[in-house]
């Protein structure tokens, strides 16, 4: 792992921080593959049951490193996309915690992921096109997916920034909280998962992503190839049998 992304676990929640404060944190490949690698590092660790990506220096990203862009290095991991995250996201869920901005492809990174939590002050954007670019690593398609479309082509066309408030109004992130809280506010959300029965946290998450594309005459059967499992697992009569006798269920994740 490099020191340009940071990783840490504690009590089942993974932390993962950009650190390049001087370069406001702009992803580079370095970073890309830190992330990736964080990324597996998560899904495949029976004990972390959530993550949170966050940024250095009270920072969320500004997106990708135009000066190493121009010297001909892409910030992108197969199979993954940009920033190690964008086109493929991990199993397991992922919540943003953004302090400051998060433009370009830090609002992508922060809209990839699961919930998001953000601070009073921040702001997001997609502005590549006021640098001849386009938000190709998720913007112009989660965005409608996620706000009205006719704000997202706003977004889209001017690349102009819109504050916390009015992403919270658009129903863009989760929480609103004070300046230098969203970590801590990212990490409520995080313990409050990290508690629920594993199979069923991963399970909901998939439901969730995946029906936006079904048709309604096959999502019954497709939600049951994935949720059946849930319900013929330990998990569930474990956490059946917790509730009945007012304990806090131990999960065994089968």
């Amino acid at each position: 792992m490099s020191d340009e992304v940071l990783v840490s676990v504690e009590d089942g929640v993974m932390v993962v921080t950009i650190n390049r404060p001087k370069a406001k944190n702009a992803v580079n490949l370095a970073v890309a593959k830190g992330i990736a690698a964080a990324m597996e590092e998560l899904d495949s660790n029976d004990a972390i049951r959530a993550a949170i990506i966050t940024g250095a220096d009270n920072t969320f990203c500004a997106g990708m490193d135009l000066k190493a862009f121009v010297t001909g290095e892409m910030p992108v991991v197969e199979g993954r996309g940009f920033a190690g995250l964008c086109e493929q996201g991990p199993k397991k869920p992922l919540i943003a915690a953004v302090e400051g901005f998060a433009l370009a492809g830090g609002f992508e990174i922060a809209i990839s992921c699961d919930l998001v939590v953000v601070a009073n002050n921040a702001k997001f954007g997609i502005p590549e096109a006021k640098r001849g670019l386009a938000a190709a690593a998720g913007g112009l398609m989660r965005l409608p997916r996620q706000i009205p479309s006719r704000i997202a082509m706003e977004m889209a066309l001017t690349g102009d920034f819109i504050t916390a408030q009015r992403a919270y109004e658009l129903g863009l992130v989760n929480k609103v909280v004070e300046a230098g809280s969203a970590l801590e506010g990212a990490k409520a959300f995080a313990r409050t998962i990290a508690a629920n029965g594993p199979m069923a946290v991963i399970a909901s998450k998939q439901v969730v992503i995946d029906s936006q594309d079904w048709q309604q005459d096959e999502m019954f059967p497709k939600q049951a190839k994935i949720v059946n499992p849930v319900f013929s697992s330990k998990d569930a009569i474990e956490g059946a049998t917790a509730f009945a006798e007012k304990r806090a269920p131990n999960w065994k994740g089968c």
